[in-house]
């Protein structure tokens, strides 16, 4: 069985690879022939952990090949997957597709799109003569474990009315299948659905216990142990229900943006969905307010931020509350100096070069007033904190994300200030 997979973004690279390392031959297209190009020498435009090693064990392997020729990569396709990052002229591109493609097709709409997308791109195909079949399968993707998640899915949804189509793809994802992983058919409707319902909900988690985290912080309790607490309640479980800077990323705010305007098109109000964002928003200016209270005014002084991606793993900074802080402390008068081990390139087109990027942490560190920790890497858990102390003006550390011992940093004098930690 052939594979085709349109697009060659984050998601699409990510779907190939991992189609790929099922051991399916996959032909991936773009109209971008640089791009196309770089990733068939196996060099990907973003960091993502484990990423390139797939693409180039599936490269070297002959399973993973890449076209700049659409009539080529539509004919000799039997199950298109459209992975584009974008849903912007999708229903233009799926046209034009099928009209290459041959009878009895498959397209896979993997793309985040709005609810209603499938069925009108059913309806520009249908009158072409071709049997083309048309499946919604939402992927859920998390920047920094795309490849863990994409192996290792909680559940596999297919909307479609096919059932060859539902048999087919089975046979794609066999060893999900048979690992166990449970496929869910529905129609197109509420397979696109779950998607933004999925991103909403645990939006609304993650504002949840950073609500908690603001009361914990007025009632001398501890968000750590409390989230841990919750987190082994099975009705509840762990997964981002750490209290931080919170949520982000290139899909969050797009998925979010379509729920809201799905639910106000048809006069609903989605109220926890509003109130979940509106606490994400409130979060940096958290941040901005304890650091004003360490080192007020914070107009003139030197504050360093570590981490600029949105989490851990990636170079992403779509969203990010690192990014947001340091826009919030310029605009303060602060001077910001900040380190991230692979997103500095993507902060400094959102940044304009107001920021002094570092090299490393110790050069971040070196005569700032404050330095806080914007993004959970793990290599800053284990900084040597007795040579930080000896750089720093002020010993002075603001714990985003709650990554460090506390008590060790207080003991050799630093300042400690964690998010709903007393």
């Amino acid at each position: 069985m052939q594979i085709g997979v349109y697009g060659t973004g984050y998601l699409g690279t990510v779907a190939a690879a991992c189609l790929a390392d099922f051991g399916t031959p996959v032909t991936v297209f773009d109209e971008d022939s640089s791009r196309v190009a770089a990733l068939a020498e196996g060099n990907t435009p973003f960091y993502e952990r484990n990423l390139k090693d797939i693409l180039r064990r599936n490269l070297r392997a002959a399973r993973l090949t890449y076209s700049i020729d659409l009539a080529s990569f539509a004919q000799k396709s039997q199950i298109i997957f459209f992975a584009a990052d974008s849903y912007r002229y999708i229903e233009e591109i799926s046209e034009q597709i099928a009209r290459e493609s041959e009878n009895n097709t498959i397209f896979v709409i993997m793309t985040p799109v709005p609810v209603g997308t499938a069925a009108r791109i059913e309806k520009r195909v249908e009158g072409l003569e071709k049997k083309i079949v048309i499946v919604s399968q939402p992927v859920f993707l998390t920047d920094g474990c795309a490849v863990e998640d994409f192996n290792w899915p909680d559940r596999i949804v297919l909307g479609t009315n096919s059932n060859q189509a539902v048999l087919l793809l089975k046979q794609v994802f066999r060893p999900l299948v048979m690992r166990g992983v449970p496929v869910i058919v529905t129609n197109h409707e509420t397979a696109e659905l779950v998607r933004e319902a999925s991103t909403a909900f645990v939006a609304t988690k993650i504002s949840f216990i950073n609500e908690l985290a603001s009361l914990c912080e007025h009632v001398n309790a501890d968000a750590v142990d409390l989230a841990l607490a919750l987190g082994l309640d099975k009705k509840i479980a762990p997964r981002c229900l750490q209290p931080g800077a919170g949520f982000g990323g290139p899909f969050v705010e797009a998925d979010m943006d379509s729920l809201a305007q799905l639910a106000l098109g048809k006069g609903i109000s989605l109220r926890i969905l509003t109130a979940a964002r509106e606490v994400n928003r409130s979060l940096t200016d958290r941040v901005v307010e304890k650091l004003s209270r360490l080192v007020e005014p914070v107009a003139g002084k030197d504050v360093g931020i570590l981490g600029l991606a949105f989490k851990p793993n990636t170079n992403s900074v779509a969203a990010s509350s690192s990014i947001d802080l340091a826009r919030r402390l310029l605009a303060r008068g602060a001077r910001v100096r900040a380190y991230d081990p692979v997103a500095i390139p993507d902060a400094k087109v959102e940044l304009n070069g107001a920021v002094d990027y570092c090299e490393n942490a110790y050069d971040v560190a070196q005569g700032v007033d404050a330095l806080v920790i914007s993004t959970g890497w793990p290599e800053f858990r284990a900084l040597d904190f007795d040579k930080i102390k000896r750089l720093v003006r002020q010993p002075i550390i603001i714990d985003t994300k709650n990554l460090l011992d506390s008590t060790r940093l207080r003991t050799l004098g630093f300042q400690y200030v964690g998010i709903g930690r007393a």
